[in-house]
C-alpha cells in the first residue's frame, strides 16, 4: 500500500513517524474515516468540517487546506488502485518535548491511507458493554485518536462472541456503539440518542437526512437497556457498516424492522 505521510507519497514499509510524535505518547490528535464508492469519498463535505471543527478545537493546524486534503486522498486511491475502500486521514500534533504541554510541537503528522471495504455480516450481534463513557464530554463530537474506552468495550463484545458492543453514558443511558451510532424503530418511527458526549456520526447525520426525505419520522431521544429491548427494530451506523440491523441483542433475538431494511436500501443515495 502506498500512503502520504507528510508531503510524500510512501510504501507503507517505509512510513515511519517519530518516537516523540504526540499522537504516540498522548493520543492527541485525531482522525476521520470515509466510505469510497467507485472511486469517490462518500459525505466527504461533512467529513471534512467535523475534521476542520475538530482541528480548531484540539488547536492543531492542518498541513492541508480541505481541498488539499481532497486532491492528496484521491492520489492516494489512484496510486493503490482503490475504487471501492476505506480512506483514514490521521493527524497528529507531531513531535514534541516530554510531557502534556503542547508548547513547541509546532510540526504536525498527517497520514492519509487507504484500506479494503469491511467484510460484513447480514446482520450484528450486539452486546451491552460495562464499560461506560462521561456525559457531556465535549470532544466526543470529533474522532480523537484516544478510544481506550472504546478499546476495552470491543474486547468485552469479542469475548461474547458478538460484532459490537453498545456502551452507557454516566447517567444510564444507551449512548452508541464503539465504532457506530445507535438507532432504533418503534411503531415506525426511527430514533437515535442526542448529541451530548457521543460521536456526532456523519453517517448518523446522513440517516436523518435520509429519513426525512423518505418521509420516515425521525426524533432523537433517550433510551434504558430495558427499553431499547422493546424497540420493534435496531440498527447501528457507521461509514463502514453503513446501515446494519441487529439481530441480538444480549443474546436475545430483536424484531426485524421494514423500517430498517428501506433505509438500507436507500443509503448511498447523496443529498
Amino acid at each position: 500500500m502506498i500512503v502520504y505521510l507528510n508531503g510524500r507519497f510512501l510504501p507503507e514499509q517505509s512510513a515511519a513517524i517519530s518516537i516523540h510524535d504526540r499522537g504516540f505518547l498522548y493520543g492527541d490528535g485525531l482522525f476521520e474515516a470515509i466510505r469510497v464508492y467507485d472511486g469517490k469519498p462518500f459525505l466527504w463535505e461533512d467529513h471534512i468540517e467535523r475534521f476542520r471543527l475538530g482541528c480548531e478545537i484540539l488547536r492543531i493546524s492542518s498541513p492541508l487546506s480541505p481541498n488539499e486534503l481532497l486532491v492528496f486522498s484521491k492520489e492516494v486511491l489512484r496510486r493503490n488502485q482503490v475504487a471501492n475502500g476505506l480512506l483514514r486521514i490521521t493527524l497528529s500534533r507531531g513531535p514534541g518535548s516530554r510531557g502534556y504541554s503542547p508548547k513547541g510541537a509546532d510540526y504536525p503528522t498527517l497520514l492519509i491511507a487507504v484500506f479494503p471495504p469491511p467484510e460484513l455480516p447480514l446482520t450484528y450481534r450486539v452486546i451491552i458493554s460495562a464499560t461506560q463513557l462521561p456525559y457531556s464530554d465535549p470532544l466526543a463530537i470529533f474522532k480523537v485518536i484516544n478510544k481506550v474506552r472504546q478499546v476495552l468495550a470491543r474486547a468485552e463484545a469479542d469475548d461474547a462472541g458478538a460484532n459490537e458492543a453498545l456502551l452507557l453514558d454516566s447517567r444510564g443511558f444507551v449512548v452508541e456503539g464503539t465504532t457506530t451510532n445507535l438507532f432504533w424503530v418503534k411503531e415506525e418511527t426511527v430514533f437515535t440518542p442526542p448529541l451530548g458526549g457521543i460521536l456526532r456520526g456523519t453517517t448518523r447525520g446522513h440517516i436523518l437526512r435520509l429519513c426525512q426525505t423518505l418521509n420516515i419520522p425521525a426524533r432523537e431521544k433517550n433510551i434504558r437497556a430495558a427499553d431499547l429491548r422493546k424497540a420493534d427494530g435496531l440498527f447501528v451506523t457507521s461509514c463502514g457498516a453503513e446501515v446494519m440491523e441487529v439481530s441480538h441483542l444480549d443474546g436475545k433475538r430483536v424484531p426485524r424492522s421494514p423500517v430498517v431494511r428501506k433505509l438500507k436500501r436507500n443509503y448511498r443515495e447523496e443529498f
